[in-house]
């Protein structure tokens, strides 16, 4: 049996899950629906080229990720909000 050909571009997200948002790698592979042999092995060969994130630019992407976290809680209470909103004006005009 074959095994499954990836891209590079994925790969490159794969390892971005456990290098930058801190995923440990089992998780990250089975929640992509990738062997965790296969994970690691691509961990590994990541690793081992020397691809480190630069500490300020793993500061930024951490900033940068609290900020879309804040976001993403804003935009669901304002959702939330015209939700119940909706909900009142329709049974207001029924």
């Amino acid at each position: 049996m074959a095994g499954k050909i990836y891209s590079a571009e994925f790969k490159k997200s794969a390892i971005a899950l456990v290098i930058e948002q801190n995923y440990k790698p089992d998780r990250a592979a089975t929640n992509l629906g990738v062997n965790v042999g296969t994970f690691k092995y691509w961990l590994k060969n990541y690793r081992r080229q020397g691809k480190t994130i630069d500490p300020v630019e793993q500061a930024d992407l951490r900033q940068r990720n609290a900020d879309l976290e804040r976001e993403v809680t804003r935009l669901r209470m304002e959702r939330d909000i015209l939700k119940k909103a909706a909900t009142f004006f329709a049974k207001e005009s029924s």
